[in-house]
């Protein structure tokens, strides 16, 4: 008895490659690290997620530095000094660098930002200061303060919660900044749909720098994805 092939029709064969042309975008939001005081365990997790969700692209959501030395909060009297904290922040994030190194954007923060703030406001100008990728040692990293990609805008969360800056802006969104938020909502009219995503953060509570958050909420430790394309939005707390 013959075997019976099945044989794709024409157009039927012009769908598939067409589907295994297109590149499917996914991407791996990193929440704020604020190096060095970030959870040692945390860079396992994002690689996990990454892996598991087959991304290619990768958004630091802001803050991957604190600069609590310099911070405009009250600093910690016997907490590292600016050189000390730097040099230990640019040791931690190059384990970060030595696993996404790659198509990677980071979202400037206000804790990233600091420097520079108080170079102007001591009347420096911006030309006297060094990049992040310089300073930081991260030369394949992109830095902005806001990145689009496939619909959806990231942005680091300075001005109000993600369910609100949707909603205000009518776009796709995701944030970070709130620490101890992380969740995604959909928003749904008559002609339009929009999703609100707050990733979480990788945080170490117990520091010294966190000093000023300590009679609140415990942070949300996670990450986030975004797949198919934007169209995916999937928030992902880590076990602790």
């Amino acid at each position: 008895m013959g075997t019976n092939r099945f044989r794709l029709k024409p157009h039927e064969i012009d769908v598939l490659m067409k589907m295994r042309s297109e590149q499917v975008n996914n991407v791996l939001v990193i929440g704020d690290l604020h190096e060095p005081f970030c959870l040692p365990e945390y860079l396992d997790f994002c690689k996990e997620q990454y892996d598991k969700y087959n991304c290619n692209e990768v958004v630091f959501i802001g803050d991957i530095i604190d600069n609590h030395y310099s911070s405009y909060h009250e600093t910690d009297a016997d907490g590292l000094g600016g050189k000390d904290e730097l040099e230990l922040a640019i040791d931690r994030i190059k384990r970060w660098y030595s696993v996404f190194n790659k198509n990677v954007t980071c979202i400037i923060g206000n804790h990233d930002r600091i420097i520079m703030r108080k170079g102007q406001t001591s009347a420096i100008p911006s030309k006297w200061i060094k990049s992040y990728n310089e300073v930081l040692e991260v030369p394949n990293w992109t830095f902005t303060e806001r990145y689009v990609k496939d619909g959806v805008q990231y942005v680091h969360g300075e001005g109000g919660t993600a369910r609100t800056k949707c909603r205000a802006d009518m776009m796709n969104t995701v944030q970070g900044h709130l620490h101890t938020q992380a969740y995604c909502e959909h928003y749904v009219g008559r002609n339009f749909r929009v999703f609100g995503m707050q990733v979480g953060c990788g945080i170490d509570f117990k520091q010294y720098s966190f000093a000023y958050a300590k009679a609140g909420k415990k942070p949300a430790i996670g990450c986030s994805v975004v797949l198919n394309n934007g169209t995916l939005p999937i928030n992902i707390l880590m076990d602790l």
